[in-house]
């Protein structure tokens, strides 16, 4: 048997590293995976200017006015709630471009009018939710620079800033909660999620 070189041993012992990395990561993503599928597992997210979760649902007549003059078809309804069910959005799958469309179509006032899609009249009357950053799967907290969420964020800079590496940091008073970071997010599950605002209230 051959001694064992020294090229060989640092290739060995660099397999061995990686391993351990891979590991870790692979522990830390199941850790966040779990986590996620309990966390804010009945609340959702609402359509822009959406009213306090409980007024909303009674004035809510699910008409669906809503997801008619959406963009985006980004608005799904809950048919457990009978008819055609309360709007909610599923922002992984399709996240909110912030046109307002809907909150101008919506007959009850459930979805509150925003005057228009400008980026001072969405700063002051929409709040879905806040995004929050999970550094133990996001890339850029890993060694692998990304940023495709700050990249998507329509208020890039204020609501999501990124730090060296594009490490993303969110501010809550200037994140609406639309979900274009989340859908963005090129990890599974994404490190970049949507609290929902009835959580946070």
């Amino acid at each position: 048997m051959k001694p064992m070189t020294r090229r060989r041993l640092l290739e060995v012992l660099l397999s061995a590293a990686t391993v351990t990395a891979i590991s870790g990561w692979l522990v830390r993503s199941r850790r966040s995976m779990l986590a996620h599928a309990t966390k804010w597992r009945d609340a959702v997210i609402r359509p822009p200017a959406a009213l306090p979760e409980a007024e909303f649902l009674s004035r809510c007549i699910g008409c669906g006015q809503c997801a008619d003059v959406c963009p985006n078809g980004c608005i799904q309804f809950d048919r457990t709630t009978g008819g055609i069910g309360a709007p909610y959005l599923r922002l992984r799958e399709k996240a909110c471009i912030l046109c307002m469309r809907c909150t101008q179509a919506c007959p009850t006032g459930a979805l509150q009018a925003v005057p228009s899609d400008s980026g001072e009249d969405i700063q002051a009357h929409v709040r879905m939710g806040t995004a929050i950053v999970d550094e133990n799967i996001c890339n850029s907290y890993n060694g692998y620079a990304c940023g495709a969420c700050v990249q998507a964020c329509p208020f890039k800079g204020t609501a999501l800033k990124a730090l060296t590496w594009e490490r993303p940091v969110v501010d809550p008073d200037y994140c609406v909660g639309c979900g274009l970071c989340e859908k963005a997010c090129i990890v599974y599950p994404q490190a970049i999620r949507v609290k929902p605002q009835s959580v946070i209230a």
